[in-house]
């Protein structure tokens, strides 16, 4: 025992405290990874919302030319001649149909990728409140039990959030 407390509560405690960190890295990392990549797919070119636009490196409008909205993505491509004929060419797309760009409609919220994620930290946060509450019921003296507590409560309501934020997103599909 130390300070009154199990050593095995204790063990439980900082396991716990480690799922719940992973499950926060987890959401910190994937949020931070899906805006770098859609970021790196734009660079360089300039969006214009009162032209529903974007303009890339050398200038050249892209317009809508299609939208997926089961998907949430609108299309903007610049004209082949365009780009066909730009200096920039090289080093921004290989194809002879002018350059195709992506704009999502769904926020880091909305996303598949964000519910994959969420999925995964909410696994976490369940196996934190789980140990948590087994160890409680294995370990009924007052100051194991307010150990235990102090910690579960805080996850449970961190997995009971993470839980009706992923049900929102799936009742949308």
């Amino acid at each position: 025992m130390i300070l009154g407390i199990h050593v095995e509560v204790l063990l439980a405690l900082g396991y716990a405290v480690f799922l719940g960190g992973m499950a926060f890295l987890l959401e910190l990392f994937a949020r931070h990874s899906l805006k770098r990549s859609y970021n790196y797919s734009n660079a360089g070119f300039a969006f214009f919302p009162e032209r529903d636009a974007w303009e890339c490196p050398a200038g050249r409008q892209l317009t809508r030319a299609d939208a997926d909205y089961h998907r949430n993505i609108i299309y903007y491509r610049a004209p082949a001649d365009a780009c066909n004929s730009c200096s920039l060419k090289h080093n921004c797309t290989d194809s002879d149909e002018g350059r195709l760009l992506e704009h999502r409609l769904d926020s880091w919220v909305d996303s598949e990728i964000h519910r994959f994620h969420r999925s995964i930290s909410l696994v976490l946060l369940f196996l934190a409140v789980l140990i948590l509450a087994i160890e409680s019921v294995r370990f009924p003296a007052p100051g194991d039990r307010l150990a235990l507590a102090s910690f579960l409560v805080p996850a449970s309501i961190a997995a009971l959030k993470s839980r009706m934020s992923l049900g929102r997103d799936t009742r949308r599909l």
